[in-house]
């Protein structure tokens, strides 16, 4: 049963913060969100930084607990596990998100009965965007966006605000930066109820540095697509896999053919074989499509009902 809230007074409300060497921001993303949102707890999740973060975040009053194991997926992942709320607010330690569009963010998220909300980033200054970050962001939100459908307009946004059942029935498995894109994907699967909300995006202040590589980090995104192609769409990948393995080996025997049809002889035996062997392999790859499609069948109807049986918000008296 739904509990009547009234306000947001009457919402226990998390702010996630993951945060590596963000000694320079920290603060006044703490602050900032205190001052908007007097109601909630600031956690800062520590990733083996190396500049005092946590101790930083800590005098600014946020409850600070380290993660010993590295990159942003791990984190979330503890994030997750570890914090009950009813509303969830997770936003990068760069000071580079308007902390002011928080409490609409969370009011659209109760209005619409959302489960995600995603903050799409604008700016005009020139520095915000490092070079190539948003084209490859771009790219990224429509290889998604035609693999599993549209969910956001910036798939990459390290702004987001998730209601309780989203943030319980979502198992994370990446371990970096691709996990925007796993949570892009689960809104997708379990067809959640997600909307954009446009805010304005600053770029880093003096003395901060980005820790997202733009192509180390680019091309791990890619591999996480392809493997939750994989995952989810397994009829795709393999009858993809299948289908170019059947090409390669018709182009490996057209000449064998040939020569067999002008002298009847096959002086070429291996390539014949080595296009038998492809052959099977394309056949194999599809029936491996056809029963991984069960599987993954049998696996979201248990994610969708985890998140059916998980209350949208905390039981009160």
């Amino acid at each position: 049963m739904t509990p009547n809230i009234q306000s947001l007074n009457d919402l226990s409300i998390a702010i996630l913060v993951p945060c590596y060497n963000e000694a320079t921001t920290v603060q006044k993303v703490v602050t900032d969100f205190k001052r908007v949102l007097p109601e909630c707890t600031v956690y800062v999740y520590d990733n083996n930084s190396k500049d005092g973060t946590a101790a930083i975040a800590a005098a600014a009053g946020a409850v600070v607990v380290p993660e010993l194991l590295q990159g942003k997926g791990n984190v979330v992942r503890r994030m997750f596990s570890d914090i009950v709320a009813d509303v969830y607010v997770m936003v990068d330690g760069d000071d580079t998100y308007d902390a002011s569009v928080a409490p609409n963010m969370i009011k659209l998220l109760l209005d619409k009965n959302l489960d995600c909300v995603n903050a799409v980033r604008h700016s005009t200054e020139l520095e915000a965007y490092r070079q190539g970050h948003q084209f490859g962001n771009w790219m990224l939100t429509t290889i998604v966006a035609k693999l599993f459908g549209r969910a956001t307009r910036d798939m990459l946004t390290g702004y987001r605000v998730f209601s309780h059942k989203f943030v319980k029935s979502f198992p994370v498995v990446s371990s970096g930066f691709e996990i925007e894109t796993e949570i892009t994907v689960h809104s997708l699967e379990l067809r959640m109820r997600c909307e954009d909300f446009d805010t304005d995006y600053g770029a880093r202040p003096e003395g901060s540095t980005s820790k997202l590589s733009t192509y180390k980090d680019g091309i791990k995104i890619l591999w996480m697509i392809i493997k939750l192609i994989k995952l989810e769409r397994p009829s795709l990948f393999f009858n993809s896999v299948g289908v170019i393995l059947a090409i390669v080996a018709l182009g490996i025997f057209y000449p064998v053919l040939i020569d067999y049809l002008h002298t009847g002889l096959v002086p070429r035996f291996p390539t014949a074989i080595l296009s038998g062997f492809l052959i099977l392999f394309a056949i194999l790859s599809g029936v491996c499509g056809m029963i991984l499609s069960s599987v993954t069948q049998g696996r979201r109807e248990t994610k969708q009902l985890m998140y059916l049986s998980t209350p949208r918000f905390l039981r009160r008296n």
